[in-house]
């Protein structure tokens, strides 16, 4: 039996459970959950604190540490990033453990609960599918100027090994894409490596100060594409992919022409945008915010201008919360599905509602509606979801859910699923229900094992 699923991996954790959870325990149903990965875990223990006079340390919560690691390295025999738990115990000590790994066709949700459910395997959200549109009449700005560009450079890093033609074309055929001239300038100057400064930290910040940027060596250059940005499904499924006409920069998750030379000291990215907006400029400066799942802002016109100008405000642009493509009804928003139904919704999400349960007969037969995510006991009838036949994700509490499974309308057109358990819901039942839905796709289920043993006082 592997050693995850040995009581004794776990009895260390269990006591601990019961010592700080002995009232909720005793309840008639009481249960403990949690999970437990390699980096983070999540575990129903009371707050600790320090004596006073004293910040937090480590040895003040050593017990927990031990027992978590316990379960961590037996995670590591068996190769499983993570595992969710429930837990029973009765007065007398006997105690059930069930143990709960969700496998490839379940993204990771919060504590216990299963995340997003994968029913068609590699499908990705549509603003994921994504590509560019081409802008045919987009030119580079005026300010492009390579030969200043690199003269500047000299002037400010004397002394720096730049790239040889050679190092250029071998970064260019890595990347199945050509440089433009300002970045093939730029590395000419300087290839931006550790073992060319000797591992001078005041070198480097000379480069970065006459970029303007902390400089990507040559050889790190790389395409900021969807994949390269990858999110859940819970929350990609919500984006859309919007750029007005006035735009500089195309509001995609990212792009075959976007090529990142550098960071802002704060993980975002810079740079080189080669698939400008309906109103930018070829080879423009842009900034992938790390914190955000889509788009990107400008930061300047051409590296020359970037370089030239020495740019110091490195914060996003604004992003509108709620494009035309996405609509949120809830007592803060939108105050009906009427107000939120037009021919370009994409996505309808529907929060907490003090009002009477909501129909969504106003956004049937919409053509582009993907995404509907639905607070728990705010639709008044959950099977008009089946008249939505375009959806590609849908989000429902336990009880919408079962009331589409029992009348067999789960819609098959969707490719993830998600079950918001609000409040503290037993995990059982819903992985039961996530199980339901993975076999209605033939997808891989949540395995349960169940452990029951008496849990003794420690002598």
């Amino acid at each position: 039996m592997p050693s995850i699923h040995d009581f004794a991996t776990w009895e260390p954790l269990l006591r601990l459970l019961r010592a700080g959870n002995a009232e909720g325990l005793a309840i008639p149903g009481g249960y403990l959950a949690g999970q437990i990965g390699h980096r983070a875990w999540s575990l129903p223990l009371p707050p600790r604190f320090p004596p006073p006079g004293r910040a937090f340390q480590v040895e003040d919560m050593q017990d927990e540490v031990d027992a978590v690691e316990r379960v961590q390295s037996a995670l590591a025999d068996v190769g499983l990033d993570s595992i969710s738990f429930v837990v029973e115990m009765s007065a007398t000590g006997r105690t059930v453990l069930y143990l709960l790994t969700f496998g490839p066709a379940v993204e990771a949700g919060i504590g216990p609960y299963p995340g997003s459910l994968l029913l068609v395997e590699g499908a990705v959200p549509e603003p994921w599918r994504r590509s560019p549109n081409l802008a045919p009449g987009a030119v580079p700005a005026s300010s492009v100027d390579p030969a200043l560009l690199e003269q500047t450079l000299r002037e400010r890093i004397p002394g720096a090994t730049g790239a040889t033609e050679a190092e250029i074309a071998a970064a260019e055929a890595r990347l199945g894409v050509v440089l433009p001239d300002e970045l093939k300038a730029l590395y000419r100057v300087t290839r931006g490596r550790w073992q060319d400064w000797g591992d001078d930290y005041a070198a480097a910040e000379r480069v970065a100060r006459a970029v303007g940027c902390e400089l990507f060596p040559l050889d790190e250059l790389c395409i900021v594409d969807a994949p390269s940005r990858p999110c859940p499904w819970r929350f990609a499924a919500t984006e859309a992919v919007v750029t007005p006409p006035d735009a500089a920069v195309q509001g995609v998750v990212g792009s075959p022409g976007w090529i990142a030379f550098g960071d802002n000291g704060g993980g975002d990215r810079i740079a080189v945008d080669l698939t400008p907006g309906p109103r930018g400029h070829v080879g423009q400066i842009i900034m992938v915010d790390h914190e955000q799942n889509i788009g990107a802002s400008l930061l300047a016109d051409s590296l020359t201008d970037l370089v030239m100008h020495r740019r110091s405000n490195w914060h996003a642009s604004h992003r509108e919360d709620q494009p035309p493509a996405v609509a949120r009804v809830n007592i803060r928003s939108l105050t009906s599905v009427q107000a939120a139904a037009h021919p370009g919704l994409e996505v309808l999400s529907i929060g907490v509602w003090d009002g009477e349960p909501l129909c969504l007969s106003p956004i049937t037969g919409l053509p582009r509606l993907r995404t509907l995510t639905a607070y728990p006991g705010t639709l008044a009838d959950p099977l008009e979801i089946a008249k939505l036949s375009g959806l590609e994700y849908l989000e429902l509490g336990p009880e919408e859910w079962r009331v589409l499974l029992d009348a067999g309308a789960v819609p098959r057109s969707l490719s993830a699923a998600a079950i918001e358990a609000h409040g503290n819901r037993h995990p059982l039942p819903i992985v039961a229900i996530a199980n339901e839905l993975l076999a209605l796709w033939d997808r891989p289920s949540i395995t349960q094992t169940i452990l029951e043993r008496q849990l003794d006082p420690e002598v």
